[in-house]
């Protein structure tokens, strides 16, 4: 995104005035307003909002702006996030042995579709470190048992800090994350799960959609929260399937849908185009 332009997310009780009072004040400090999309969730009274505007035309500076926006915020009882273009975000790829994840994601950001840097690429097993090397990215091995799970996170925080990573994608990470882990980048680790969530949660979910003769399978993209697979889901899709699949055929369709999803999902997640709420998301066209 271009240095000139900003995102703003807002979320608050839904009242009057809080439309007019944002853009009320962006006029004031001679921001010119590009796109706005607004949601209310009227069963929560909660109001949600993303301005994308133009900073080129400012007639103050960002310092007063915010003070302008948190005077605002303030008065509805508002959360907001303020994102300025020009410095992309820093992504780290969590992996496991499955690489069609991987791969899509290096391919799509090489072509310009992730507006984001790959930071790194972790891995629990040696066996992608080839793929990262391909795409010129640092690969870092960092293998892990029950007993040893504390000290391998410590050391993946350790390097996440160091290289200034703000976005965390597990591109079939097969392990769980520790509480700690999670609770440090709250709404900023995006997992895919091989399932239509909240159906077949955990391990094997392909296996449990043969076992019940389901006719649909699918992937689900969402937040990592410290519930297991139960975080804000940003983005889902599937596939017809029929009683002649096998679990290996059911596999390979839920590939296909798993590359598409976390791609969307993370790309949105990147654009600001998310907010979550209340176990679930809003996201922005």
């Amino acid at each position: 995104m271009s240095a000139d332009l900003a995102t703003l997310l807002v979320s608050c009780p839904d009242k009057k005035g809080i439309v007019a009072s944002l853009a009320q004040t962006l006029y004031g400090h001679g921001a010119n307003i590009l796109d706005a999309d607004q949601h209310t969730d009227a069963v929560a009274q909660l109001f949600f909002q993303r301005i994308r505007f133009d900073l080129s035309t400012l007639t103050t500076d960002r310092v007063a702006l915010e003070a302008g926006i948190r005077e605002v915020a303030a008065r509805f009882g508002m959360a907001w996030r303020l994102a300025y273009g020009g410095t992309p975000r820093r992504v780290a790829i969590f992996v496991s042995r499955y690489d069609h994840c991987l791969y899509d994601l290096l391919l799509r950001h090489r072509a310009g579709e992730l507006p984001c840097e790959v930071a790194m690429v972790v891995s629990n097993h040696p066996d992608l470190a080839g793929a990262a090397a391909q795409f010129d990215v640092p690969f870092h091995h960092l293998p892990v048992t029950a007993a040893t799970r504390d000290a391998q996170e410590a050391a993946a925080r350790a390097l996440l800090d160091d290289a200034g990573v703000d976005t965390v994608v597990l591109a079939r990470y097969m392990q769980i994350l520790g509480p700690g882990f999670v609770a440090a980048m709250p709404a900023r680790i995006i997992n895919i799960h091989h399932s239509f969530l909240p159906a077949f949660v955990g391990a094997s979910p392909y296996r449990q959609a043969y076992e019940r003769g389901v006719k649909l399978i699918g992937a689900t993209a969402h937040y990592v929260t410290a519930d297991l697979d139960q975080g804000p889901i940003i983005e889902q899709a599937v596939v017809r399937c029929s009683h002649r699949d096998t679990v290996e055929d059911l596999a390979r369709k839920g590939r296909d849908l798993e590359k598409v999803v976390l791609a969307a999902a993370l790309r949105w997640h990147l654009e600001d185009r998310v907010l979550a709420y209340a176990g679930k998301t809003v996201v922005f066209d």
